[in-house]
């Protein structure tokens, strides 16, 4: 059993697990259940007796994802409103002010754990002498409706700040440095990331920040969250206004009317239409006073050190969950014009360029590829311009290490969320999605002392791999893939192609 520590609720205690003390399941706020639904996250109310933290705890109500689980792997947990919990690996629980990692999930704010056997913070505490901490967060309609009747928002977004402040408050006693708190995420815990770079009222609670690809585009303004709100609420079957009743709609139902409004909103994918994410962090006045990027750009996260990145082929996740053919290039033309406007010119600059590099040049990887750049690599590339204007530590990457997993359209490639367990270090539990063999393993072990090293000091270079700060101009990127190697303006043609369109 690990050392019993007290905290702010009350004495917890762990368990011992290969030079580790780990704490699973640790509240961090009170339970958001009855009238503390729809209410952004209160102070635990404590216990008395020493809290068992042995086991992970619930996670947020969700409706799993069957066709990414079966990508890139995944098993039921048990699911409570009653989610508010976090997990801690640490190498000691004494005085030694280690740097601390947050990891915020992702799931496109409807799906994920911090217990996700990917993000498991063993790999990383013991190689980095770090502490590692990941969170659950409420999702989907419990954790980001928008209606004027609640008065509150962004109750998701929220809960990432009262864990944050638990950290800030509690986590010298696991071992960690308050003073010292890096927070990492990937896809919508990237753009989590981003979006308390940008809220006033996440200042101060962390010093390093890694969005992994999800940058400061995502938000969602004030009248769109209010118009699917009322979607939702039509669908649940209650009014509007009617807060006591949203209150006591079972967790089922709210779980079954935000699906439905998913798939209302993939029906218009399926039309040519853009992808629309219909829970996510809203510009509401208060958390967010304006859209992420504009924020930042605006010295919103004066002084924090950022390492900002994404994949080379991100959309081909995307790809491999949707059903049918792949596009002809009508098919092609008609959903790059939904992106950019100018569908045709688009097509036509990333064929002529990717023909010129002797890259494939089929409709489904151009607008595999466009997609990609729109949703993940420009954002990032804008956000890494904004932040280099209040930090003289800021870093850019991109991963192009393969897939081999095969699909109907090919192998995954690089592929969304394939940086993850290189990330942490479990890739071996992964390796029909991550792969295998020596280039694998020596990919984890340089992008965890990245990581690590950013961490510690906010600079990611390491023995083997001194790392150049971007720089607008040359727009200087480290790829991480079969070896690592250093590119100025990486695929710069396909980027200024978005110049006045993001």
């Amino acid at each position: 059993m690990a050392a019993i520590i007290q905290t702010e609720g009350g004495r917890i205690h762990g368990s011992s697990e290969n030079g580790l003390s780990v704490y699973r399941g640790v509240p961090y706020a009170a339970p958001p259940v009855g009238a503390l639904r729809f209410r952004v996250a209160q102070p635990h109310p404590g216990w008395n007796d020493v809290l068992d933290c042995a086991t992970f705890g619930p996670i947020a109500p969700q409706i799993p994802n069957e066709a990414l689980d079966a990508l890139v792997g995944g098993a039921p947990q048990e699911q409570s409103e009653d989610c508010l919990s976090l997990n801690i690996w640490t190498p000691g629980t004494d005085d030694a002010a280690r740097p601390v990692m947050v990891w915020i999930h992702g799931g496109a704010f409807t799906i994920g754990s911090g217990s996700e056997g990917l993000y498991d913070g063993a790999m990383l505490a013991s190689r980095g002498d770090v502490v590692v901490v990941t969170i659950n967060y409420r999702l989907g309609a419990l954790g980001f409706l928008h209606l004027p009747a609640l008065e509150e928002s962004n109750f998701g977004m929220r809960d990432q700040v009262a864990a944050l402040r638990w950290v800030r408050d509690n986590i010298a006693g696991f071992g960690g440095d308050p003073a010292n708190i890096t927070i990492f995420g990937e896809s919508a815990g990237g753009m989590s990331v981003t979006s308390l770079m940008a809220s006033p009222e996440a200042t101060g609670l962390f010093h390093k920040a890694i969005p992994e690809s999800g940058a400061g585009h995502h938000g969602m303004y004030d009248e769109q969250a209010i118009a699917n709100g009322r979607q939702f609420c039509e669908l649940l079957g209650v009014d509007v206004d009617d807060v006591g009743a949203l209150r006591e709609a079972s967790v089922a139902d709210i779980v079954e009317a935000q699906g439905q409004l998913e798939a209302k909103m993939f029906e218009v994918v399926a039309e040519g239409g853009e992808a629309e994410m219909p829970f996510r962090p809203v510009v509401d006045g208060e958390f967010l006073t304006e859209m992420p990027i504009d924020a930042v750009r605006s010295g919103s996260a004066s002084g924090v050190a950022a390492l900002i990145g994404c994949l080379d082929e991100e959309n081909k996740l995307f790809s491999a969950m949707m059903p049918g053919e792949p596009p002809n290039e009508e098919d092609a033309v008609a959903l790059l014009d939904g992106m950019h406007g100018d569908g045709r010119r688009l097509y036509d600059i990333y064929r002529a360029i990717r023909e010129t590099r002797g890259e494939s040049t089929t409709p489904f990887e151009i607008h595999s590829a466009a997609g990609g750049d729109k949703l993940f690599r420009v954002p990032a590339q804008r956000l890494l311009d904004a932040q280099t204007e209040h930090s003289d530590q800021v870093w850019a990457y991109l991963f192009d290490w393969q897939s081999p997993l095969p699909t109907p359209h090919g192998p995954l490639g690089a592929c969304h969320a394939l940086d993850i367990p290189f990330v942490f270090g479990t890739h071996k539990i992964a390796s029909a999605f991550a792969g295998e063999g020596v280039a694998a393993n020596a990919l984890a072990e340089l992008t965890m002392d990245s990581w690590l090293a950013f961490a510690r000091t906010g600079n990611p270079s390491t023995d083997d791999l001194p790392w150049p700060g971007w720089d607008p101009e040359s727009r200087t990127t480290v790829i991480l893939g079969e070896s690592a190697r250093i590119e100025d303006d990486f695929r710069g043609e396909e980027v200024a192609a978005w110049a006045d369109v993001l």
